[in-house]
């Protein structure tokens, strides 16, 4: 890629990210692996060095911020599991394993292809904390709950909760990432869902809409 660790750093800094440089690294090498499979498996429809890294990364990397201040926080199961649901070429499953190293980040998406792409990345890039599961998220079994469970670009508000219920813990947190602010996708959330925020992001580089959508059960309110 055309991109290197320095650069990489001092575009995460409007994030309020401070990474590495060995992260960086990380990072870059995701994307480069990710580049590389999708020549022949069609991971992603984005291939610009400078699209990679606003869409991609940055992208991902724009909710570490929300996620960071929930793995200290009270009640949520230590080590903190986080799932990313429909996760694709990792995104944002493996940029958050890489920046924050306390997760246990497990990646799940129905396409055995993707989840064989996610596994090579996890040899490769030597993230213990991170895992990746082929399966349809409804009909999957985890060992355990999950206190975080993600999404990018997944599915309605609605149908994301329902698929994933019975994988959240008791005082877990669905984040479901947006670009437009979905008005008509959260009326049409079920009574017991209560929305804690709608959060705007803001993506350095990337001139376009994105939200955070921060969900729990109604019951623990």
């Amino acid at each position: 890629m055309g991109l290197d660790a320095e650069q990489l750093a001092r575009a995460a800094q409007p994030l309020g990210l401070n990474l590495s440089a060995a992260q960086c690294d990380a990072l870059l090498r995701h994307a480069a692996l990710l580049a590389k499979w999708n020549r022949t498996h069609n991971l992603t429809a984005i291939g610009r060095d400078a699209d990679v890294l606003t869409h991609h990364l940055l992208d991902s990397l724009s909710i570490v911020p929300v996620i960071a201040p929930l793995i200290a926080a009270p009640g949520l199961p230590a080590p903190v599991r986080l799932l990313d649901v429909g996760s694709g070429g990792g995104l944002p499953a493996v940029p958050l394993a890489i920046a924050c190293p306390a997760l246990q980040v497990t990646a799940l998406d129905k396409v055995q292809k993707k989840v064989a792409f996610l596994t090579q990345a996890k040899v490769e890039l030597r993230l213990d904390n991170f895992s990746a599961v082929a399966a349809r998220v409804e009909a999957w079994q985890a060992p355990a709950p999950f206190a975080l469970i993600v999404s990018r670009a997944f599915a309605s508000l609605a149908d994301f909760v329902a698929l994933t219920r019975h994988l959240l813990a008791r005082e877990g947190r669905w984040l479901a990432m947006k670009g437009h602010r979905p008005g008509a996708e959260l009326a049409a959330l079920p009574a017991d869902i209560a929305v804690i925020e709608v959060r705007p992001l803001r993506v350095p580089g990337l001139g376009e809409e994105r939200h955070l959508i921060e969900l729990k059960r109604r019951s623990e309110t």
